[in-house]
């Protein structure tokens, strides 16, 4: 908790948590395994899901397609009651890129490790930010 000028507490609005891996199973880079990621996730850290949306060059013409690697991959938002969970991923690079946002505390450690597990990263970083 932060204090205040007057020295009364305040409480953190929420918590973020971001994750970059590399060194992953490149394979989970899509639309099914992302999908099920956000359902294991979610359930791990006792959110509970709202929308699930998705962008990726899928059904794109080629001409609109891009074939740089820091742009090519599948991202998306799955929205929780207390905010959401975005993941970037690329698919040349092996790296995949997550927050997860919540009003609602969770145990990071545990969100940690279930990522790093389903993506098969060879290499973790986080960083956790209190919001308030």
């Amino acid at each position: 908790m932060l204090e205040h000028k007057d020295n009364s507490l305040v409480r953190p609005y929420g918590f973020e948590l971001i994750i970059d891996l590399h060194g992953c199973d490149a394979s989970k880079f899509n639309r099914a395994s992302i999908g099920e990621y956000m359902e294991t996730i979610c359930e791990a850290i006792d959110m509970e899901r709202e929308d699930l949306h998705f962008w990726d060059y899928e059904g794109l013409p080629v001409e609109e397609r891009t074939d740089e690697a820091h742009l090519l991959g599948t991202s998306a938002v799955q929205f929780i009651t207390t905010s959401n969970i975005t993941i970037h991923t690329l698919e040349l690079l092996k790296a995949a890129y997550i927050n997860i946002f919540s009003c609602k505390p969770f145990d990071k450690e545990v969100a940690e490790k279930v990522t790093r597990e389903w993506f098969g990263a060879k290499e973790c970083r986080t960083s956790f930010l209190e919001r308030i």
